[in-house]
């Protein structure tokens, strides 16, 4: 059962990691990876407020494993990174791994913090 949580969630993260890609694109152009940031900030966040909610393990497996894990994507962080550098945009590749990491590890501080405050609401 929990790997069918997992697979239904990947299921919805993957298309909407793709919609917000395309989204991203669409708006910024394709210079910067905004699409692929966005989305690990935003699933990095999401993570963090399951992580620290007492959710239990379907829920988990669901959101936490299978939707954040197919929202977000090392691969292609690491992927589009080396493009930037491949490409001359040293600065744009700086950004984009200084940008990741910092957003990334707020966004998850973040999550946990509003869970804590949901814990605490009557």
């Amino acid at each position: 059962m929990t790997a069918v949580l997992v697979l239904l969630g990947a299921a919805v993260g993957a298309p909407l990691r793709y919609l917000a890609d395309q989204w991203a694109r669409s708006r910024f152009g394709g210079g910067f990876p905004w699409g692929t940031l966005g989305v690990n900030v935003f699933g990095s966040g999401l993570l963090g407020l399951l992580a620290a909610l007492p959710a239990g393990p379907g829920l988990m497996a669901f959101a936490g494993t299978g939707l954040c894990g197919a929202l977000t994507t090392y691969s292609t962080f690491g992927y589009e990174t080396l493009r930037l550098l491949e490409d001359g945009a040293r600065w744009h590749a700086l950004a984009n791994v200084a940008a990741s990491v910092t957003a990334a590890l707020a966004a998850a501080a973040a999550g946990a913090a509003a869970a804590h405050f949901i814990a605490v609401l009557p």
